[in-house]
């Protein structure tokens, strides 16, 4: 079967990649390095020839309120578009848990917009939520700001691994098309700014995380189970000190 996986070349879609190539399918990575831009649409209509499912794993690459929702908005009508012209089957495309309730931030209204997308597009589709991934410790981190004291939410959050979450989107690329959602998370539950103190303890970062119920996140204010996943979710094997063993991240 030939897969198209846009942003085949990041976290995500590398390891996707490789796990849907392993498992026989003929498997495209595409990306602008590649020659296909969802942004402008050069490159897609050759790249989806042929192709019965297409992964959307890519993001935007700014958080900026208006970039990101552009980003969004004309990659996802523009690959759309051209899905249904090359007659793909199913449409499977990596979002946030939280998303409907994070609106204050231009990046999460961006991902509403390209869900809404999904869901009027005549390809049928499965919408994958993840909760926050591991490797993006430091990214939260680093969005507040490089002063020694970092103000974080005291939210929960349920962290997952990049290695689960490109499983279980493999996983969806080769079920049926559900027409709906299916929530991921990583098996432990945490205190955002406890866990984000405890990474950069792990990897001798001395920064202090200053916990704050009202801090922002991305740009949005966050309620006790913002990051959680609504309802039963399906649970990832990697825990945080598995997966700090293995990632060896660095300062």
């Amino acid at each position: 079967m030939k897969i198209v996986v846009i942003g085949g070349t990041g976290l995500i879609g590398s390891k996707v990649v490789r796990l849907l190539s392993e498992r026989g399918h003929e498997v495209i990575a595409a990306s602008p390095k590649s020659g296909v831009n969802t942004m402008t649409g050069e490159g897609l209509d050759a790249a989806l020839l042929g192709a019965e499912v297409v992964l959307d794993l890519a993001n935007s690459p700014s958080f900026e309120d208006k970039a990101a929702l552009d980003f969004f908005v004309t990659a996802g009508t523009n690959l759309l578009a051209a899905e249904a012209r090359a007659g793909v089957r199913h449409h499977v495309a990596l979002s946030v848990v939280g998303t409907e309730g994070l609106q204050e931030s231009g990046y999460f209204r961006g991902k509403l917009a390209q869900e809404r997308l999904i869901k009027a597009s005549p390809t049928l589709y499965t919408i994958v939520h993840a909760t926050q991934f591991l490797e993006f410790l430091g990214s939260i981190a680093n969005s507040v700001g490089a002063d020694a004291a970092i103000p974080l939410s005291t939210a929960l959050i349920q962290p997952i691994a990049s290695d689960d979450v490109a499983a279980f989107v493999a996983e969806a690329a080769l079920a049926q098309p559900i027409n709906g959602t299916i929530e991921i998370a990583g098996p432990e539950k945490f205190r955002l700014a406890d866990l984000v103190a405890r990474y950069l303890g792990d990897i001798e970062d001395n920064r202090k995380v200053q916990p704050d119920p009202e801090a922002k996140y991305f740009g949005a204010r966050l309620d006790e189970a913002s990051l959680l996943p609504r309802g039963a979710a399906r649970l990832g094997a990697v825990t945080y000190a598995n997966w700090l063993k293995t990632s060896r991240p660095t300062r």
